[in-house]
């Protein structure tokens, strides 16, 4: 008996102890503090007025705000409130998140070239040689119909004799022989009214250009279809770009294309890549009415993909952070919270917008670092008094 009674007063015993270890302990209340929107480092457990800039202090966020369960929430950063005053004192502005019209712009290099179907080869089809040059250097500018050289062949001289002399039936074979070796109309009537032969025979620019190669040198000796001089007319050129594997999808031929100050278009773009850039070359036909674009110049194309309409918002309210991109977002109030984004193309002062935002949506366009700042003090200073778990 004596021992059943020691028990039960053991159980009372534990049984109470137990009870105890349940009672809720008392958690001190967190004392309220304030700082300064424009210095955030003035920080005061009381209200009053910023040491620096004598505005008033502002409450700091309150118990339970973490970054971490905001929708979108960027690390490190939290919400912040700016009143309507500090906000003009900063000089802040806000831009919306809308849908427009959008391009990609594609930048790279390029390089001058003749156009190749604006070349001219200046050739004979006869034996002879050269007795008289009237281009005397290369890069001279011609004319079409001015004179090139003159150059004597045996043959020649012999075909103009047969021509006078050919009877009436005969004369149509003799004078298509002539054609044959590119002599003229306007020569073959100076043959008929001279009534004599030639001695040499001048040959003329096929077209206006530039003489971009000239290979003969007077006395030489010819053979048919010898290449006398090379004339590019480079009032129209192409400029070569480089394409990146990325960037072909958008790049069409028709699409217009500029070079330095000029504007041309994509004319052709290769099917091949070059195994040792990785490029593939996009052919721009670009207009040079004053011939400022030489052949073998090197500069900067830039083309342009119409993407048509998409979300964008102004590229002055994208912050860099590491590995994130973000914005301030115009909340209720005054409020202004930092929302991760995921960025598109870039085209003209806008940036497509894949997530985070929607249509609507205003973002903080200027004085972002002084908000970025703000944000980033409070976030600490809410960290280290137990706002922001660990």
């Amino acid at each position: 008996m004596r021992i059943f009674t020691m028990l039960m007063l053991l159980l009372v015993t534990m049984v109470a102890g137990c009870g105890k270890s349940e009672q809720p302990t008392t958690v001190p209340a967190k004392v309220a503090k304030y700082h300064c929107p424009m210095h955030p480092q003035v920080v005061s457990d009381k209200p009053g007025d910023c040491p620096i800039c004598g505005m008033k202090l502002v409450p700091i966020a309150g118990e339970g705000s973490s970054s971490e369960t905001e929708p979108g929430a960027v690390p490190g950063l939290t919400t912040v409130s700016i009143s309507p005053s500090a906000r003009e004192r900063m000089g802040l502005t806000l831009g919306k998140v809308e849908k427009r019209q959008l391009a990609r712009e594609i930048r790279t290099s390029a390089r001058i070239a003749p156009d190749e179907t604006r070349l001219y080869r200046v050739s004979v089809k006869f034996e002879g040689w050269v007795d008289k040059l009237f281009v005397a250097v290369t890069g001279q500018t011609v004319k079409k119909g001015d004179p090139l050289l003159t150059v004597y062949s045996p043959d020649l001289v012999s075909a103009q004799d047969e021509y006078l002399l050919a009877t009436d039936a005969l004369k149509p074979a003799a004078r298509r022989r002539l054609e044959l070796w590119d002599i003229t109309d306007a020569q073959i009537a100076a043959l008929d009214k001279a009534g004599k032969s030639e001695r040499t025979l001048t040959i003329y620019a096929p077209a206006d250009g530039v003489v971009l190669d000239r290979m003969v040198l007077p006395g030489q000796k010819l053979m048919p279809n010898d290449a006398l001089m090379l004339i590019g007319d480079l009032s129209v050129v192409w400029a070569d770009a480089d394409l990146y594997q990325s960037d072909l999808p958008l790049v069409k031929e028709g699409m217009t294309a500029e070079f330095e100050n000029y504007t041309g278009k994509v004319t052709f773009i290769s099917p091949t890549l070059d195994p040792v850039t990785r490029t593939a070359k996009a052919r721009l036909e670009i207009p040079n009415p004053d011939a400022r674009l030489k052949p073998a110049m090197f500069g900067t194309a830039t083309l342009r993909a119409d993407l048509g309409e998409r979300l964008a918002m102004p590229d002055t309210a994208v912050m860099h952070g590491a590995g994130q991109n973000y914005a301030f977002k115009a909340g209720e109030g005054n409020q202004l919270i930092p929302v991760a984004i995921t960025l598109g193309a870039h085209s003209a002062g806008w940036y497509e917008v894949l997530t985070g935002l929607q249509a609507g949506d205003e973002v903080v366009t200027s004085a972002n670092f002084l908000i970025d700042s703000e944000s980033s003090m409070k976030a600490a200073l809410a960290g280290i008094s137990g706002g922001i778990k660990p």
